[in-house]
């Protein structure tokens, strides 16, 4: 089982390293359907909880992405700018979006777990 988290709003967070890696799930992805292009946030700039961090624009819709905890943009996926499609192909792994440094990580304790998750969206 994942210590990946997740919002009801289909982001998803795992810590690695001291940092939070924020994605969708693949549920999103899947609802989005074929995405075309990620607008980022800037390296360094704050987010509080449920903030928007980025914008998805996909073939059906444009989505926003909240930030799933408070901290800080340490890194963005630049690959993203040239092939948003990653977040299709592998939502879990090269398709991360940011990379946050956390400014508590009890936040994390209110989200919920994959199996939870699964059940939310309908998966289980």
């Amino acid at each position: 089982m994942s210590d990946r988290k997740f919002t009801e709003s289909h982001e998803w967070v795992i810590i690695e390293n001291e940092l939070a890696l924020v994605g969708i799930s693949d549920f999103a992805q899947k609802q989005l359907g074929d995405i075309v292009s990620v607008e980022l946030p800037k390296v360094g700039e704050e987010f509080k909880k449920k903030d928007t961090i980025a914008i998805i624009d996909s073939i059906k819709a444009s989505s926003d992405i909240y930030c799933p905890i408070d901290g800080m943009i340490e890194k963005i996926n630049e690959e993203l700018i040239e092939h948003p499609e990653l977040i299709n192909k592998s939502p879990y792994e090269s398709g991360w979006i940011v990379k946050i440094k956390p400014r508590d990580k009890g936040q994390l304790d209110s989200l919920m777990t994959q199996e939870q998750y699964d059940k939310f969206v309908g998966e289980d």
